[in-house]
């Protein structure tokens, strides 16, 4: 999933495209309003981290735009105004949420899972190929076929189908799966693949769990 951050500083916009990119997000950098126009306009994004203090552009009216082109895009203001009413002119204008710099990590991370969670809890179906997940009957199927899977299964299945075609790293589903620092002496996140590996592409000629050697795992039906 893209997401982009639109921050003319060029310290804060790498810090934050770091963490975006642990988290197994794709960020793209726009450093003026115009760039993040020009993004915006003809891509698609799961999130939008706006600042709103920009050298070229008002951040407000830029979320009020965005909003008008895309309203189910959310948005993020990112910004040193930490007044009460610099916030309520953000949330009027079309924010979704709002933080305020400098921020810590763990309260980004929290920030953007929550918004992308309720932004996604709009579609309910995931798929690939004859796999089948429904999020809100917490249901699993293949083939037609019934899969039961634990929690953390279904967690870790949900993740990559998320990022289906996309290869994603062990420390990648253990941020987002298990919530870990991940420790790279442990074999948590290849003992649950296995397991669900088994469950989903065990008795299917086509396999769709798939090992990138020397990175980590991928979903998808090439």
């Amino acid at each position: 999933m893209r997401i982009l951050v639109v921050e003319d500083e060029l310290k804060i916009s790498q810090y934050t495209a770091q963490v975006l990119s642990t988290l197994g997000y794709i960020p793209e950098l726009a450093n003026s309003g115009q760039r993040a126009r020009d993004l915006f306009a003809i891509n698609d994004y799961g999130l939008v981290i706006l600042d709103l203090m920009l050298p070229d552009d008002d951040g407000l009216s830029l979320c009020k735009d965005f909003k008008t082109q895309k309203p189910t895009t959310p948005i993020l203001m990112l910004t040193t105004l930490s007044e009460i009413h610099d916030k309520v002119q953000g949330l009027n204008s079309g924010a979704d949420d709002y933080m305020t710099k400098p921020f810590h990590v763990e309260e980004l991370t929290a920030r953007v899972r929550v918004l992308l969670r309720r932004h996604q809890g709009t579609s309910h179906n995931l798929k690939c190929a004859d796999l089948e997940m429904d999020l809100v009957k917490r249901q699993v199927l293949r083939a037609g076929q019934n899969i039961k899977l634990t929690t953390k299964e279904f967690s870790l299945l949900e993740y990559l189908l998320r990022n289906l075609g996309r290869p994603v790293t062990r420390v990648q589903i253990a941020q987002n799966v298990w919530d870990l620092h991940f420790d790279p002496e442990s074999n948590v996140v290849d003992v649950y693949v296995k397991q669900l590996r088994k469950k989903i592409d065990s008795n299917a000629d086509k396999k769709l769990i798939k090992t990138i050697v020397g990175m980590g795992y991928v979903i998808n039906h090439e």
